[in-house]
């Protein structure tokens, strides 16, 4: 077995830091040229107008992807994805999974179905993608697992 992953301290979260810069710095380019173009063509106010809220629009959409993270307290974990948040007691997470090739980390759960988790991904630092997954991984182990020894009878 290998040297087991020190536990990070509670609350910790997990987050893709460089697709997260990339994506508000390419949200907030767009959203710049799109409106410096419709100030500088020919163009009605509505036009106008109609060119800076697609330039909203798409920032809006790549700060969505920005937005996901694995936070992980005394609690539990929440998840929170591109469309949506689930908090998910220790208990319920039963395996944390990053396999060669895998888009993002998955979490096998209780009750037989699996969560995307998008806020380890290893995309551009793969290297820290393992190591947030193997630290959740020690988390989920050091929380979740149960007590196997029977209870003894009080004398």
């Amino acid at each position: 077995m290998s040297d087991p992953t020190p536990l990070p301290d509670l609350p910790v979260t997990f987050r893709p830091g460089h697709t997260r810069v990339i994506l508000l710095t390419a949200g907030v380019a767009i959203f710049v040229v799109i409106s410096g173009i419709a100030l500088l063509l020919d163009i009605g106010p509505g036009s106008r107008l109609t060119f800076a809220v697609t330039g909203a629009l798409i920032f809006w959409a790549l700060a969505r992807l920005a937005r996901v993270k694995v936070v992980a307290d005394d609690s539990g974990v929440t998840v929170v994805n591109i469309a949506g948040k689930r908090r998910l007691a220790w208990a319920e997470i039963l395996r944390v999974n990053l396999r060669p090739g895998d888009p993002w980390v998955f979490l096998d759960l209780g009750d037989g179905t699996s969560l995307a988790a998008l806020g380890i991904q290893p995309g551009i630092a793969k290297q820290r993608a393992i190591a947030d997954a193997r630290a959740l991984r020690a988390l989920v182990e050091a929380h979740s697992a149960p007590s196997t020894l029977p209870h003894e009878p009080r004398s």
